[in-house]
Formats: C-alpha cells, sequence, structure tokens
C-alpha cells in the first residue's frame, strides 16, 4: 500500500557523505559499531517519522511516499536540500592562544565553540588555527539508504510511538484511551528521569495535534509504600 502524508512509519536508515563514503549517521547499532559511530547510551533502533512533519531532511521526508514497507530505497540528497553550499566566509584563521587560553587544546577535525559557535578545527600551525564555521556536512551531496520497517494503523500504536519518541529509555509506558482522554500510567523508572517534565508535556502537544478529538492527556505516578519487615 502506497504511503502518504500524515502516515506514521519506523525507518531504519544508514546515511553516507556521497564523496567519501562515510557513515555519519544511522539507526542500525551494528553498523554504528562497524563504521564506529556507536556511542555508550544511545539507543540504536527504528525511528518515528510522521510523513510531511519534517521530521527528517525535507529532501527525505519527500521521498518517503514513494517508498514500501519491507523494501530498501536509496535517497540522493544534493547539498542545497541537505545542509547547504559551503561559504568560504565562514572559514576564520584565529589565534591559538585565544584557545589556548579557554583551556581549548585544538586537533584537526575537532568541534570547537568560538564566540557562542560552533566550528571545526580544520589546520594548525604557526600559532594559528583555521576555524571552518560551516555545519560539517555543508557541500556534501548525501545518500540515505532507507527501510521502511512498518506502518503504524492503530491510534494505540501511533500514541505508544509517540511516547516512545519522547523518553526512549524507558522500556514502556502503559495507556488507555477512551473516547477523548488518553490516562498514561507512569513507570517508576520514569519517575526521576532527567526532563521527564518536558517530555510529558511533548507527548501531549504530540498527541492532541495528530488526535485533535483528544482534548486532555492524564499522566498517573503512583508511589508505594515499601513492605514493612517484621520484627
Amino acid at each position: 500500500m502506497a504511503l502518504r502524508k500524515g502516515n506514521f512509519i519506523l525507518i531504519d536508515y544508514v546515511a553516507r557523505v556521497k564523496e567519501t563514503g562515510e557513515v555519519f549517521d544511522t539507526t542500525i547499532e551494528e553498523t554504528a559499531k562497524k563504521e564506529r559511530l556507536y556511542k555508550e547510551g544511545e539507543i540504536y533502533e527504528p525511528k518515528l517519522v510522521v510523513i510531511g512533519e519534517g521530521w527528517v531532511l525535507k529532501a527525505l521526508d519527500e521521498s518517503l511516499i514513494t517508498m514500501e514497507a519491507g523494501k530498501t530505497a536509496s535517497v540522493e540528497i544534493p547539498p542545497e536540500k541537505a545542509f547547504g553550499k559551503r561559504a568560504p566566509e565562514k572559514v576564520k584563521r584565529v589565534s591559538l592562544r585565544q584557545l589556548t587560553a579557554k583551556g581549548i587544546t585544538p586537533s584537526i577535525g575537532m568541534r570547537v565553540e568560538y564566540n557562542g559557535k560552533m566550528a571545526t578545527v580544520r589546520t594548525l600551525g604557526a600559532g594559528r588555527v583555521l576555524l571552518d564555521f560551516n555545519p560539517p556536512l555543508a557541500g556534501k551531496t548525501l545518500i540515505y539508504e532507507v527501510t521502511v520497517q512498518k506502518k503504524l494503523r492503530t491510534v494505540k500504536q501511533k500514541i505508544a510511538a509517540i511516547i516512545h519518541r519522547r523518553t526512549p529509555v524507558v522500556e514502556e509506558f502503559k495507556f488507555t484511551v477512551k473516547e477523548k482522554k488518553v490516562n498514561i500510567k507512569m513507570p517508576e523508572e520514569a519517575f526521576y528521569l532527567e526532563g521527564i517534565q518536558v517530555a510529558k508535556r511533548g507527548v501531549a502537544m504530540d498527541i492532541q495535534r495528530f488526535f485533535p478529538k483528544i482534548t486532555t492527556v492524564k499522566f498517573t505516578e503512583t508511589f508505594k509504600a515499601e513492605p514493612k519487615t517484621k520484627t
């Protein structure tokens, strides 16, 4: 069945720089480890995308409606539709001393903050550092190998995916949907999660955006007393 705008889908992808073949992003743990991109604590799993919502690069988003579930498709994205062309005026030489005074020991390829902006160190020498303030992927043609793993069809599937997107480190939230109300039971492991209040607000806003008939999203936290030990 063809995909269309507004569909909830789960995708896996491997993203490469066309010119070098370098993988810079992936949802697949095995690939991340193979390409030395793996980060401890990062969650590698299919990514939720609502087609047309801009949750991925626009050119990739637009191509999703041409794909089929279970099949892998290749999408080539030129620089102007990715991270833009490189601007020579955004490459500047600065004094090495200005960086070392901030406790930064620069090395080629390192990302550093300078005057409130992020830059990549391109060259070092004679007490000077060449900083590139262009986005790291500016000027690059990108290749995305995308597999649509699943199309979510039911309201429950979609709400579960919305909750998981905001709180991926928590295994599962139990919830009920009744007419205009969603009740979400908070698992104990989520009570003290950093940023949980922001995540809850994001979940509520997402649910009400995609399901306008739902007017109330309620989160319930239940604290149980520890059983008393007999003396």
